[in-house]
């Protein structure tokens, strides 16, 4: 008897956000021929932490959780990026996420730098009051690796107001009495009563919104009746829908980590979030949609295309099959660089991450300093500071990528990173 060998393919090894980020700043780098000394400092992270803690479950039982906290750049000022609950997460993502937080936050001008982290495990999975001792077990293990003037973390995917509470609570009840309120700003992303700003819940989203509209009146486009699809129908997804909806524009699909669903004639945007507020946060089995395959979500024909949900989404395969004309990032790191090459030969515009969906770390920036100076702010004064710093980060972007004749991550890539090389240039490296 004779035994044939089978042949065996082997797949293309898939491509890590980290691998994406690093190739994105090797290029802007070499663009501004980057001093190499400063290079090799931003490479790298400055400190990563991975941490294994136990808690109680609700039948008593004892479950084994890891943790991650990476903290990459705080050369502008305290290290500020979002904690995030996924069964996905391991240490090359978050070292990802903390690379493209310090990105973000210099390119919008804030005093900060990079940070992001997370705990492996699928939050639906477990009760609330599971989760709660769960994040303040989390909390007290990162003991004084975070910090109001150290590293501030914020909700990201899977967290939200709730988690940040109890994130401030944990951490201010071991300061000595007469420290605690001078740590509520230990988190940002709080509950409007427990220190949150008005307006939190919206910002990354109207931010999402504000840069599409920006670049609109820029290419003279009137986004009324123009149509839209969004990957995630969390926070971010649902307020970009919100505000394109009240300017004239039509959601026409939506896919969440339950299914897609689909209708030309439009989705009616609050109808679509009251119905998942009441199916355990799923959009499936809207009425009026109809369902389809999740693998041609991003061959839906529309005008404007905004992945709000995870990294990695718009691949090399994907990229050749897009029908809209702007790709706006809602997620962080959701178009791979082999695929934006595809999208740039196509002429399809993408309005990158760290200034899309930096409305979120921009609101964030005004909760730290209405803990810190002791103020309240309201709604609207609040909206006209965000719009007025997004509008000036987007011009800068827009103009300076016309005149350069670059495409906007690329020149969003540059801005950022020039400011913090200025500032070890100016500062020098110790000793």
């Amino acid at each position: 008897m004779t035994l044939t060998k089978k042949k065996v393919v082997k797949e293309a090894p898939k491509q890590g956000m980290l691998q994406n980020v690093m190739k994105q700043f090797d290029a802007a780098s070499e663009l501004i021929n980057l001093n190499p000394n400063i290079k090799k400092i931003l490479s790298v992270t400055n400190n990563e932490l991975i941490i294994h803690f136990p808690v109680r479950m609700d039948n008593g039982d004892v479950e084994i959780f890891k943790g991650y906290r990476v903290q990459h750049n705080n050369a502008l000022g305290p290290y500020k990026g979002g904690l995030r609950y996924h069964p996905t997460i391991d240490i090359d993502s978050v070292k990802a996420l903390a690379m493209w937080m310090t990105w973000k936050t210099s390119l919008a001008g804030l005093p900060y730098g990079g940070a992001k982290g997370g705990i492996q495990m699928d939050p639906t999975k477990y009760s609330d009051s599971e989760l709660e001792r769960i994040t303040r077990r989390f909390t007290y293990a990162l003991g004084d690796n975070i910090g109001p003037e150290h590293d501030i973390p914020a909700p990201d995917v899977n967290t939200n107001a709730q988690t940040m509470a109890w994130i401030a609570d944990t951490y201010m009840s071991t300061k000595p009495p007469a420290e605690r309120s001078k740590n509520q700003h230990v988190v940002t992303g709080k509950p409007v009563g427990s220190g949150g700003l008005e307006g939190r819940d919206r910002a990354t989203g109207f931010g999402v919104f504000l840069t599409i509209k920006y670049w609109a009146e820029y290419k003279n486009i009137d986004l009324k009746d123009k149509t839209f699809i969004v990957q995630g129908f969390g926070n971010v997804g649902y307020w970009a829908s919100h505000f394109l909806q009240e300017v004239g524009a039509k959601l026409i699909g939506v896919q969440d980590a339950f299914g897609t669903i689909v209708n030309p004639n439009g989705l009616e945007v609050e109808s679509l979030f009251n119905y998942t507020t009441s199916n355990k946060g799923s959009v499936v089995g809207f009425p009026g949609s109809e369902a389809m395959d999740k693998d041609a979500f991003f061959e839906l024909e529309c005008d404007i295309c905004i992945p709000a949900a995870l990294g990695n989404q718009i691949t090399e395969d994907r990229a050749s099959k897009i029908k809209a004309f702007l790709i706006a990032e809602g997620a962080n790191g959701p178009t791979t660089v082999e695929a934006e090459k595809i999208l740039q030969e196509r002429g399809i515009d993408v309005i990158p991450d760290i200034l899309c969906n930096s409305g979120g770390v921009v609101g964030s920036y005004f909760e730290w300093l209405q803990n810190r100076n002791g103020e309240l702010w309201d709604l609207d004064e609040i909206m006209v500071k965000l719009e007025k710093r997004i509008k000036e980060v987007f011009k800068k972007v827009y103009e300076t990528s016309k005149l350069k004749n670059l495409d906007m991550r690329s020149t969003a890539y540059i801005i950022a990173i020039e400011r913090i090389e200025r500032a070890y240039i100016q500062r020098g490296i110790f000793p």
